[in-house]
């Protein structure tokens, strides 16, 4: 019987147009993962949405003059479009401002509340001398107090791993205008993290085969835990679900503490949207289910320290004990999947320096898949990668079309000249079964290295089956058999059955493609599904895009398909267009550069 998979990917925030540097960590290897299981016959929940609550989405809408709510509507809109393009496979992308989120984001609160993991406290804030807003921990930057890193930021030092408040940082300064913040006394809401710090130790002491950047990240938090503000002095945001707070115009849950609860919150209008409202359920009350995280190593605190402090303090299993919240015994996280940073001349891309490269760009110019073989082969998925528009080149046109794209372009179009269909094979040797065979134990060496998100290692184990297809051709060199018609028949057909196999290892990757190369090869029908964007609507609410597919009735399965001899075949069109070389030196003329 299958499993459940939760894939629950890191929400992109709403205030403007995401790069390929943040597609790379959240995007890309979380949709590998899932059309993976989807084919392997699990049933697989993949939820996200856009973060759109916070300071710095009401600073971006006082630049772009605006409201909050119709900067958020702006950015939606272009987010879901561009992951839409991408092919990323959601059951639900959905968006933080919707009433369903704010019910509960406030029924998690109130059970956090009651059980105690949730308290009043004093503390000093950070206020923007200049505007009067409050600035969040993120927009703070200054000298970390513990190891002397100079742009530590608020929240925690990413060089210590250290969890900080901005009033601790040396000199600090903001983000958005460089000037010095001003601390001010106000009260807020605390997560008491150090009441549920046994029980996060215990648990994570389970997750011996997470990534170890993830496991060393997450064992330096936790040895300094500390109680974290999670409301905030603004007006836009989820309000305060408690008597005396909830009119407050100027209180609201933070930013960070409504998000990560939008993977439940979707789940739940997944549920509401497919008429069935119970079903989120199954993949979060169910303890066989099984629930991975994708994101940026910006976001690891949040996915495998906070989120999971929230769910134990609603589950009431922290050290002040409690009940199990409205929702029921929620399960935890089983694997944190983290990427590094994707960067351009060895830094990270920035929209405020100019140095950044706009999913919207590059489908544009370059299709999702070329985007999707890049982040894949030579994304950071161990480590920072420094993308580079000449490494790009070299990869689509050597790999992709030289490879890939040539082996399906050569095997199809010769067995449709010499022979107009799929040809039979009646004349099998040694070196036919050891390609065969190589191609058929590949799945088994793909398929592990896929479920472990180890994307790079699944992709070079897929790619030495098509070079070895190539090498076959050539030894075998079919166009100079045509006074041996069996045994060139054989030879295509052996081709064919490999490209069809190659095409199974790589749809994953490759989904747009791979639907082109099912018809390549003759077969009809929805091989690969892509996500649909969908116009939705609440009670008392304004409509809204999502996106949403029907991957159920795809074709992709996790395996050899025999190809049917007798199925006519077509001429083939280049599966990939080889890009101009001089693009390697400069990129395009629309690419922001330094």
């Amino acid at each position: 019987m299958s499993s459940r998979v939760l894939t629950s990917v890191a929400w992109p925030y709403a205030n403007g147009p995401r790069h390929i540097g943040h597609v790379s960590g959240f995007g890309v290897p979380s949709d590998v993962f899932s059309r993976y299981m989807r084919m392997s016959g699990h049933d697989v929940l993949m939820v996200s949405g856009t973060d759109e609550h916070g300071t710095p989405i009401s600073v971006q809408a006082e630049a772009e003059g605006m409201t909050a709510r119709e900067l958020a509507d702006k950015y939606n809109g272009v987010i879901t479009k561009d992951l839409q393009g991408l092919g990323l496979s959601y059951d639900l992308f959905t968006r933080t401002t919707t009433r369903n989120h704010y019910r509960v984001v406030q029924d998690l609160f109130t059970a956090l509340f009651k059980n105690g993991y949730v308290v009043p406290k004093k503390a000093m804030g950070a206020i923007s001398p200049s505007t009067g807003r409050t600035l969040p921990d993120r927009y703070i930057e200054g000298t970390c107090p513990i190891c002397g890193y100079d742009s530590a930021r608020g929240d925690q030092c990413d060089n210590c791993g250290n969890q900080l408040d901005p009033i601790d940082l040396i000199n600090p300064r903001s983000k958005i205008n460089g000037e010095t913040p001003k601390f001010v006394e106000t009260e807020h809401f605390f997560l008491d993290l150090p009441s549920l710090a046994g029980a996060m130790e215990k648990w994570l002491g389970t997750k011996t085969e997470w990534r170890p950047n993830v496991l060393r990240f997450s064992h330096n938090l936790l040895a300094d835990l500390k109680p974290r503000a999670i409301t905030r002095d603004l007006d836009w945001g989820v309000p305060v679900p408690l008597d005396g707070w909830r009119d407050q115009p100027m209180k609201r849950i933070y930013v960070w503490f409504d998000a990560v609860i939008g993977y439940l919150s979707a789940s739940i209008e997944w549920a509401q949207r497919i008429g069935d409202p119970d079903a989120w359920k199954q993949w979060w009350l169910d303890p066989d289910a099984k629930g991975y995280y994708f994101m940026g190593k910006d976001n690891i605190v949040f996915h495998s320290v906070i989120w999971p402090a929230i769910l134990l303090g609603q589950n009431g299993e922290g050290d002040l004990g409690g009940q199990v919240g409205p929702f029921g015994k929620l399960n935890l996280p089983d694997e944190v999947v983290s990427s590094e940073f994707l960067t351009m001349s060895g830094s990270k891309f920035s929209t405020s320096r100019g140095q950044v490269i706009y999913v919207g760009d590059f489908l544009r110019d370059f299709g999702p898949d070329a985007l999707r073989y890049f982040i894949a082969v030579a994304g950071p998925e161990n480590q920072d990668t420094d993308f580079t528009w000449s490494e790009f080149v070299r990869r689509t046109n050597f790999e992709l079309a030289n490879e890939w794209g040539n082996l399906v372009n050569r095997s199809v179009s010769m067995a449709h000249k010499q022979v107009g269909a799929v040809p039979e094979a009646n004349d099998q040797r040694d070196v036919d079964h050891e390609l065969l065979s190589l191609s058929r134990n590949a799945f088994s060496r793909v398929g592990k290295l896929l479920q472990r998100s180890r994307f790079k290692q699944a992709m070079g184990e897929a790619m030495k089956v098509v070079s070895a297809a190539n090498a076959y051709i050539s030894n075998t060199e079919p166009w100079k058999l045509k006074d041996q018609p069996e045994r060139r028949d054989t030879v295509l057909h052996t081709a064919l059955q490999v490209v069809s196999d190659a095409n199974t290892l790589l749809t994953p990757f490759l989904p747009h493609a791979a639907q082109k190369v099912h018809e390549a090869i003759g077969r009809d029908g929805v091989w690969a599904a892509q996500p649909e964007i969908r116009t939705v609507s609440e009670a008392d609410g304004p409509d809204y895009p999502v996106l949403m597919g029907d991957y159920a009735g795809e074709q992709a399965r996790w395996e050899s398909t025999p190809i049917t001899p007798g199925t006519p075949l077509t001429k083939p069109t280049p599966l990939f267009p080889k890009l101009d070389e001089s693009l390697g030196e400069t990129g395009p003329d629309w690419a922001k550069l330094d």
